[in-house]
């Protein structure tokens, strides 16, 4: 699995969910029970982890839906090539 989204945001949070839902993508929200160690003040954001088949689907599902700037960086990989890359690294 591959964290694509990092974000204390409940809200955006949700609206990821919805979306993956919808479009059938497996996913992961991880770090969701540590708000019981933290107070529930926010402090620990939650990561969205998508199993690595989904990863390419779901990055552009989130970009089209304009949440480019909220995705994790891609991490880079040996046989990655950035000119033939159809999902150009955006966000953090």
């Amino acid at each position: 699995m591959q964290n694509i989204l990092r974000s204390n945001d409940p809200v955006l949070l949700s609206f990821v969910d919805a979306l993956l839902r919808e479009a059938e993508i497996g996913f992961h929200v991880a770090d969701g029970h540590i708000s019981i160690l933290e107070g529930s003040i926010g402090a620990f954001p939650r990561r969205v982890m998508v199993a690595d088949d989904d990863v390419v689907a779901a990055r552009q599902l989130l970009i089209d839906a304009g949440l480019a700037a909220e995705l994790m960086p891609r991490p880079a990989t040996a046989t990655s090539n950035p000119v033939s890359d159809p999902l150009p690294d955006q966000g953090r």
